[in-house]
């Protein structure tokens, strides 16, 4: 069985917005939250669109340093580029790669600090 149907459904079933870029900064795809969380942008219209055109200059410049970061060496892998104090949250930009190790893309990954509150095995 294709491992890629599993990779792209952990994606998807994630709570966190998966935006995923090739190398041209180019919009690849966006996993369900991302659509939702970037509706006011164009959620899934934004597939195909540079994510340059979704940020500012000092954004774009420091997007392009990382990316640069990521294509020096195979151990330049993760950047950790924000704290929202608002939801409790870290971003990180992490570097995809192909199995020869070339940089092929990147995607932002967010982890959440809050602790979940719901009960353990609540299957509602």
């Amino acid at each position: 069985m294709e491992l890629n149907i599993f990779f792209k459904s952990i994606i998807d079933m994630d709570n966190a917005a998966v935006v995923i870029c090739n190398t041209d900064h180019e919009i690849i795809y966006m996993n369900p939250a991302a659509v939702q969380r970037y509706a006011k942008r164009g959620g899934s219209a934004l597939v195909g669109r540079s994510l340059l055109d979704c940020h500012n200059d000092e954004s774009c410049k420091r997007i392009k340093q990382v990316t640069e970061w990521f294509a020096e060496s195979t151990d330049n892998n993760r950047v950790h580029t924000f704290f929202n104090e608002k939801e409790n949250k870290d971003g990180y930009m992490i570097a995809l790669r192909n199995e020869s190790g070339e940089l092929i893309g990147y995607y932002e990954k967010h982890e959440y600090r809050t602790r979940e509150t719901a009960p353990f095995y609540e299957m509602k």
